[in-house]
């Protein structure tokens, strides 16, 4: 927990110097300020991979508040991150030999871009962080430096107006960061591009895919139960014959969402990720319907299934497809909202239509 502490008047709060990653304390006329390093240890690692899995997902986080990496002195720089671990290792991690200061904001463990977009990383967080740490006692200068990726919740004016400190729009990447402060915080142009290629498109995948796979497990015990209700044999015999392409049919709309949409992201049609969820939900349960030959129906009920799984897995596809509004470069904040109040209710008639279709196949046909 944050230890809260009195100077003067005012209320601190300093993070606890006994978290796992610490490496001592630097004494302050505030308290000793936990102290970092910027070398990860194999704990920090093996964290982040677990995490990357959405294993401890949601508890990979550091206390908020305000940190030394190495030695700062008054002088130091302050760089402003979110509280989500993977966040503020990378950035220590890419500040070897630096000394400054770090401070961190309670983002509820997520990182500055989706926080942004999300608005706990945001201006009122920002203000408070800085009063509860003390951080104008601390450093003699008013200026505190924040990622690029974080100015969709940030108004620089309303924190200047409020805590006396001014905003200075870090680069996008943090490996750029040494050189942008070498350069008197002046970002080059390429320090203001945010590119996405396939390697950290993929890396989006394990967790989405964890998450996705576990939210899926209810319907499919669902979907396997009403298989065996429908039709005249045996619960048994029902199952064999209406689950096994359900299975592949949910299955198929999860990768779909999950993998094709990152690794194919700036080859699927259209701009909204719901609809390039779509696309890709598409061509995955028709190359589903072909393996498994159902080009050429054999009776009505398997007409009816198939095109219920079609209307099904690609509102699968296309609602897991937006889960990567908030991590590409093809959207804004106020896209993504308007891409979901026009998305979500197309998604929801296509499921529960093609849930209708699909009882009838299995009850009436």
């Amino acid at each position: 927990m944050a230890k809260p502490t009195t100077a003067g008047k005012d209320f601190i709060e300093i993070p606890s110097a006994k978290q796992p990653f610490t490496s001592g304390v630097v004494p302050t006329k505030l308290g000793d300020i936990p102290q970092v390093t910027s070398t990860l240890s194999s704990r920090d690692r093996i964290g982040s991979y677990l995490a990357r899995w959405n294993i401890g997902r949601m508890h990979f986080t550091v206390q908020p508040g305000l940190y030394a990496l190495n030695n700062p002195t008054a002088e130091s720089p302050v760089l402003v991150t979110a509280n989500y671990k993977m966040s503020f290792d990378v950035l220590r991690f890419c500040l070897p030999s630096r000394d400054l200061w770090i401070l961190v904001l309670d983002t509820s463990g997520i990182n500055v871009w989706c926080a942004a977009g999300k608005g706990t990383f945001g201006t009122e967080e920002l203000c408070f962080r800085i009063a509860v740490s003390g951080l104008a006692k601390i450093v003699s200068h008013n200026q505190i430096i924040l990622p690029q990726l974080g100015a969709p919740g940030v108004a620089g004016f309303s924190v200047k107006k409020q805590t006396g400190f001014h905003v200075v729009w870090g680069p996008v990447m943090a490996h750029d960061i040494p050189l942008f402060l070498d350069n008197g915080c002046k970002a080059k142009a390429h320090m203001r591009r945010k590119w996405f290629p396939l390697k950290e498109r993929l890396l989006l995948v394990p967790v989405e895919l964890v998450q996705a796979s576990l939210k899926a497990l209810p319907l499919l015990v669902l979907v396997f139960i009403l298989s065996g209700l429908g039709g005249e044999s045996s619960f048994w015999e029902n199952a064999m014959v209406h689950s096994p392409f359900a299975v592949l049919a949910i299955a198929g709309g999860i990768v779909a969402g999950t993998i094709m949409v990152p690794l194919l992201l700036p080859w699927l049609p259209g701009r909204a990720l719901s609809i390039k969820g779509f696309f890709a939900g598409f061509a995955t349960i028709l190359f589903l319907i072909l393996i498994t030959g159902r080009t050429v129906p054999a009776s009505t009920a398997e007409i009816a299934e198939t095109f219920a799984w079609i209307m099904m897995a690609t509102a699968i596809s296309s609602w897991l497809g937006m889960n990567f509004t908030g991590a590409t470069t093809y959207t804004s904040r106020s896209g993504v909202r308007k891409e979901m109040l026009r998305a979500i209710p197309i998604q929801f008639t296509a499921a529960v239509s093609g849930l209708i279709c699909w009882l009838g196949s299995c009850f009436y046909f």
